[in-house]
């Protein structure tokens, strides 16, 4: 579903990326699958240095889909930013992107907070992220926070996943699981 990012994705994942339903929301824009090519390469290089962690998402034949990275990191935390092509919309793609993501973060990584700035007038991220029982609006709860990202004018709204929720919904389901097959 996931896997670590390769510069031999720049074409199909550029091809993806310029939908004019998809190109708005992605955070690092390419011109060209040449200028993506090298984005992905020091993408890679920041990954190693420790700044950031990427992935590209996978359909069922290995084909990239999308990508979903953790940008910003600092102190065991960070942005989460993610698109899917547009072939790829209401596939389920995304949210098995993100639990893939976030056990990889949360469990192996050491990651303890991921934040989503959202832009208020998205409202299919909203609804998205809305849906998944660990994410919490934080526009109040870390305020300095949401200042921060809405010093230049008050965009996005702030979400957040720490670890401790998503491991409490992920147990808890894990639980029901294992009871509805034993009954």
């Amino acid at each position: 579903m996931i896997k670590k990012r390769d510069v031999h994705e720049s074409q199909a994942l550029f091809e993806l990326m310029t939908h004019p339903d998809v190109y708005p929301y992605v955070r690092q824009k390419a011109t060209s699958s040449e200028e993506l090519l090298f984005m992905i390469k020091q993408m890679i290089e920041a990954e190693e240095r420790g700044e950031l962690i990427s992935r590209t998402i996978l359909d069922e034949w290995g084909n990239p889909a999308g990508t979903i990275s953790l940008f910003d990191v600092q102190n065991n935390s960070g942005f989460l930013g993610t698109w899917l092509g547009k072939p790829y919309h209401g596939l389920g793609y995304n949210q098995a992107a993100k639990e893939a993501f976030f056990n990889e973060l949360f469990f192996e990584l050491g990651i303890e907070n991921v934040y989503l700035r959202i832009r208020k007038t998205n409202l299919r991220s909203q609804k998205a992220a809305e849906k998944l029982p660990y994410v919490v609006l934080a526009n109040e709860t870390n305020k300095a926070l949401y200042d921060e990202i809405n010093k230049e004018e008050n965009l996005f709204n702030l979400y957040v996943i720490s670890r401790d929720l998503y491991t409490l919904v992920h147990m808890r389901t894990q639980g029901e699981t294992e009871n509805a097959l034993e009954a």
